[in-house]
C-alpha cells in the first residue's frame, strides 16, 4: 500500500465527498450526539430547565394529580402516594410559576425564546 498523495482525479473526488459531508446537517446532529460524557452537565441541565415552556393543560393535569395523590396520602397514609406528591408538588409549582410568568408577559429577555 503506497503512503504518497493520491492521483488528482481522485483527491478531487475524496474532495467533494468530504464537502458532501460537512454540508450534512443531520449527520452533524448524529456525531454530535455521540460524544462520549462523563457525567451530569450542569450548565445544559441548567439551559433545558431555563428553556421549560409548559403548556396550560399539562400544568392542569399535573395539579390535578398531585391533589388526588395529596388526599389519598392524607386519607390512607400510604407512603408511596405521600412521596409521590412529594416529588411532584416542586415539579408543578415549578411549571405553574413558569406558566403564569410567560402569561403576565414576563418570561425573560425579549427577541424569542430563552
Amino acid at each position: 500500500m503506497s503512503l504518497g498523495r493520491l492521483p488528482e482525479h481522485e483527491q478531487h473526488i475524496l474532495d467533494e465527498i468530504e464537502r458532501s459531508l460537512r454540508r450534512d446537517r443531520r449527520l452533524n446532529r448524529l456525531l454530535r450526539g455521540r460524544r462520549a460524557r462523563r457525567g451530569p452537565d450542569p450548565k445544559r441541565f441548567a439551559a433545558r430547565v431555563a428553556r421549560c415552556d409548559p403548556r396550560g393543560r399539562t400544568v392542569a393535569l399535573l395539579t390535578v394529580v398531585s391533589v388526588a395523590l395529596m388526599v389519598t396520602g392524607l386519607v390512607t397514609s400510604a407512603p408511596w402516594a405521600i412521596w409521590t406528591f412529594a416529588v411532584l408538588w416542586p415539579v408543578v409549582v415549578f411549571l405553574g410559576f413558569r406558566l403564569l410568568s410567560r402569561w403576565s408577559g414576563d418570561a425573560g429577555p425579549p427577541g424569542g425564546r430563552q
